[in-house]
């Protein structure tokens, strides 16, 4: 049997071909559709790769200091899989992806693979597609995954729910930016690195942190460390390895290392569901039936909490959106409201809630209700009106049976591109300010439907 292009590509991630590992990438952030699976058939590889993220301000040095711990981890015969996170343009989608061209020692080693990608939105500086990336380099058997991310200050916090460890980035020189660090990042970070030791200012930079750390209340024992690094000379960079080592040890004999893992799938299933039911819902959504929700909402009509409701009950009813919602009444035929009341008041203890007339139908209406639907008795007010006819034809008893639906002229058009024949070419009024439209009892084997819109 032929090999598929689903097991091409598994298996040369698998052997570390470096062009199928870009293609099942590709495939990964474009969300293609075979996407799935190729990280189902590599899921099983997975969950040996170390995850570092690095983020800090614009300027720390974040790219530089990637470089030279990939050099140090490489030294120590490590494979390393890099993942350099850029900002999209939010009217073009497009990003400058140039951390290549400041890392071109790294992009000939053999041992080495780079990805660039764009943000493409993503609130925290992470691609949705950067947690199967990490899959497809994991099961390609690199052993450290190292994720640089957007240098965007406080929205940066998506990183600890995909990284097993946090090193925060930061200079001499920046100004005030212990306030960013404390409103956002100081509390992501396992492990702080001062970059650019060399500089004035160092020093003093590492009291500001460390000064940040004592009023945060660390326990001595979880205190994140705080290396300073000069990162082009390579200074400091064994030690700042050394930290990240001695954090996972820790997080392993703790037990928190599987805690941090199982927060993290639990995060990236629920990023799952949102995007998947965001996507089902726009795909089910027509752009003029939004365009008629909007117009009443603007028109106050109803708010974006009811049209809302409304949309996600329809769709979600049975994870397909149904022309049906609910038993919306059971109209019978009576001679006499006032009479037909006497047993439904004396014997079942129902209590009208309105009686109103339909000129349009020529009857009058008593609303009994009985939990989310109602019975409604028919008193024809002419003698040759539709309910006059029935209890004439048929004596009195159920006349019709109606459904709430949520757009009588969207219903009428699907029934009738099935064939389905209508009474109506148009929606009539109703009771209640309802549009309604009666399915013809042939096409429904006898039994008179009513399909009927009424937004309460």
């Amino acid at each position: 049997m032929k090999p598929t292009n689903v097991q091409n590509i598994v298996a040369g991630v698998l052997a570390g071909d470096k062009r199928l590992i870009g293609r099942a990438i590709s495939h990964v952030e474009n969300k293609s559709e075979i996407s799935q699976e190729i990280i189902t058939a590599l899921f099983s590889h997975c969950g040996k790769a170390q995850v570092i993220g690095i983020t800090g301000p614009p300027g720390a040095g974040k790219s530089t200091l990637v470089g030279a711990l990939v050099k140090d981890l490489r030294s120590r015969g490590f494979k390393c899989g890099l993942i350099l996170v850029d900002p999209s343009s939010p009217f073009t989608g497009g990003a400058l992806l140039g951390d290549r061209i400041r890392m071109p020692h790294l992009a000939t080693d053999e041992g080495v693979y780079i990805r660039s990608m764009g943000t493409r939105g993503s609130l925290g500086g992470l691609a949705t597609a950067t947690r199967d990336t990490i899959k497809v380099l994991d099961a390609a058997g690199y052993d450290f995954i190292v994720i640089e991310t957007v240098g965007i200050g406080q929205a940066e916090t998506d990183i600890v729910k995909t990284s097993d460890v946090v090193v925060v980035v930061s200079v001499p020189g920046l100004g005030d930016h212990i306030q960013t660090l404390k409103a956002g990042i100081m509390e992501i970070a396992d492990i702080f690195v001062v970059n650019k030791a060399d500089l004035p200012g160092a020093n003093r930079t590492v009291r500001e942190i460390n000064a940040m750390l004592d009023m945060s209340g660390y326990e001595i024992a979880d205190r994140p460390k705080v290396v300073s690094v000069v990162a082009t000379e390579g200074e400091g960079i064994s030690q700042l390895y050394e930290s990240i080592n001695t954090f996972l040890e820790k997080q392993r004999d703790t037990g928190a290392y599987q805690e941090r893992r199982r927060d993290q799938i639990s995060t990236e299933l629920r990023n799952i569901l949102h995007y998947e039911l965001t996507r089902h819902i726009e795909s089910k959504l027509a752009r003029d039936f939004l365009d008629e929700q909007i117009a009443l909402i603007l028109s106050q009509e109803t708010t974006t909490y009811q049209i809302a409701d409304r949309i996600l009950a329809t769709i979600l009813s049975k994870g397909e959106p149904q022309m049906l919602q609910k038993i919306d009444h059971l109209g019978v035929a009576v001679k006499s409201i006032a009479e037909t009341l006497k047993f439904y008041e004396d014997a079942l203890g129902i209590t009208p809630t309105a009686i109103e007339e339909v000129p349009s139908q020529k009857v009058k209406v008593a609303f009994l209700a009985v939990g989310d639907s109602n019975i409604e008795l028919l008193e024809s007010t002419t003698e040759d009106g539709p309910i006059a006819k029935h209890i004439e034809k048929r004596g009195e008893g159920i006349a019709h049976l109606a459904f709430r639906v949520e757009n009588v002229e969207e219903a009428m058009k699907e029934l009738k591109d099935k064939g389905v024949r209508l009474l109506s070419d148009t929606p009539l009024p109703g009771a209640h300010g309802a549009k309604i439209v009666f399915i013809h009892p042939k096409s429904a084997h006898g039994i008179l439907i009513e399909l009927c819109e009424r937004h309460d």
